[in-house]
């Protein structure tokens, strides 16, 4: 066995957070956790420069037996379907600490060892290729942003925490029947690669399906198991809606690539149009709701929602282009959207309120903000050159191909992206400013472009050159493919 790249991207923030115990003086937390999360991403780098694109197995992988008797194994591995999560989890890592260096200012060393925490849980699901392994750091993440988002969120925080914890758990218990169900019917095993081999009976698989899709629908979230998240992102410290919408809705759309389409593939296929319509639903619905808003932050919420469900439309469209457009968009949706409530909290430091109506003439005041902030309402409403365009136009390519009703709804959503998306703006940064933003604006300091850069890079880069995040996931998706149609068709 060489090197434990994996162990150490994982586990990195979790010794970081013990050190963080023995430290005094809230400056010395804020640079330690700084320093342990940018450390964290150049190991992900190292990663993805070693990673070996033209393979669909499983790379840099770690087995240790854990609980023999049960088959459990300590098994860490990443392929062109996780690696790409696990970088973006360490990039927003540290970005979420910058973040906070202002907006946090009681209990900081708790808020970054629950930070810190909370980054090697979301790293270890996507690591995992334990199926019980997976299931710990799953559950384990309820904590860390349960207390991030119960001690350090808004007015209505204890409330918002409660419901966020009472969904995500209640699909997370599902989640784990599911797990014990497979494991006896897989042969006792929790070994994710040798349950993916297995073939189960249809209505095996179909049962597994449905306690699957609601535990993974939660995360997402799709509608009608959604309503925790406008409040959870609302009631959130800037880095906790950072870490939500960037990391935290995607375990969900992971885990029907990882699960559901490789292990039950037949259950997958048969269930495709029932998936296509809540994906349709979630996009739609989700942009109503964005129109409708006056809060900042909800708009930018419910909008998760509507991109979300491009993500799965792509997935559950079964097809290559729809499913690489989901995955890509997955990456650009945490790029974006994390970008879109870092400069949410940003302003709302500045001036104590996320009502759109008490902006105006922005542009005037903070130029350089308003101009990074088009950048990414731009790339939100997935205009060409931006990264959700790449993204955006695959999944409506599958989309269309696997369902054309769908498809139109799809294209009905991003219509609707744009209203909301160019309404907000205009409201924001155009027109006169109002009297009490005029007096306490200022633009964006070093400290906040630092965090800014890095992701306006990756809106760029992504949208003008996607070829090589394409070429990380291409061979497994491809993999995938052969997988759910060489199995599923034949049931």
């Amino acid at each position: 066995m060489g090197f434990p790249l994996l162990s150490f991207i994982v586990f990195t923030p979790a010794a970081g957070a013990a050190v963080l115990m023995f430290l005094r003086g809230d400056h010395t937390v804020r640079w330690t956790a700084l320093c342990v999360t940018v450390l964290d991403l150049a190991f992900c780098i190292v990663m993805l420069a070693s990673f070996d694109t033209t393979s669909h197995a499983m790379q840099f992988t770690e087995t240790r037996p854990w609980v023999p008797a049960l088959g459990i194994a300590y098994a860490l591995g990443i392929d062109g379907i996780s690696a790409l999560f696990v970088f973006l989890t360490a990039l927003l890592g540290w970005i979420c600490v910058l973040a906070s260096w202002v907006a946090i200012d009681r209990k900081v060393k708790e808020f970054m060892v629950s930070l810190l925490v909370m980054q090697a849980l979301m790293l270890g699901v996507f690591c995992a290729l334990d199926l019980f392994l997976f299931y710990v750091f799953w559950e384990a993440m309820l904590i860390p942003m349960y207390l991030i988002i119960g001690i350090w969120g808004g007015d209505g925080r204890v409330d918002a925490a409660f419901k966020f914890f009472l969904y995500t758990l209640a699909g997370s218990l599902l989640f784990l029947i599911g797990v014990i169900v497979l494991y006896f019917h897989g042969g006792k095993t929790f070994d994710i690669i040798a349950l993916t081999a297995q073939d189960l009976p249809f209505q095996v698989q179909s049962w597994l399906f449905f306690a699957f899709l609601i535990a993974f629908a939660v995360k997402v979230p799709m509608v009608p198991v959604h309503t925790w998240l406008p409040d959870a992102h609302v009631q959130a410290p800037t880095a906790g809606s950072i870490i939500l919408a960037g990391v935290l809705l995607k375990m969900g759309a992971y885990g029907f690539l990882r699960f559901s389409l490789p292990m039950l593939p037949a259950a997958s296929v048969h269930y495709s149009p029932l998936m296509l319509v809540l994906s349709a639903v979630a996009i739609v619905y989700g942009g109503l709701l964005a129109l409708a808003q006056d809060d900042l932050k909800k708009l930018v919420a419910y909008s998760s929602i509507s991109h979300m469900g491009f993500v799965t439309l792509g997935i559950f469209a079964l097809n290559l282009r729809g499913l690489e457009g989901g995955i890509l968009q997955m990456f650009n949706h945490g790029v974006t959207t994390g970008a879109l409530f870092l400069f949410v909290g940003l302003i709302y430091e500045r001036t104590h309120t996320r009502s759109i109506a008490d902006y105006g003439g922005l542009m005037k005041l903070a130029p350089v903000y308003t101009a990074f902030l088009a950048l990414f309402t731009l790339s939100s409403m997935a205009l060409p050159g931006t990264n959700s365009f790449v993204g955006e136009l695959l999944v409506l390519s599958g989309g269309f191909a696997a369902n054309l009703a769908a498809g139109t709804a799809a294209v009905s959503g991003a219509l609707l992206g744009a209203a909301y998306l160019l309404g907000m703006y205009g409201k924001v940064a155009l027109g006169p400013p109002s009297v009490g933003v005029r007096v306490k604006v200022r633009d964006v300091n070093a400290r906040e472009m630092i965090a800014i850069l890095p992701l306006a890079v990756f809106v760029l880069w992504v949208g003008l050159y996607p070829k090589p995040f394409l070429n990380i996931i291409d061979v497994s998706v491809q993999h995938l493919l052969a997988q759910v149609h060489g199995r599923g068709s034949g049931q």
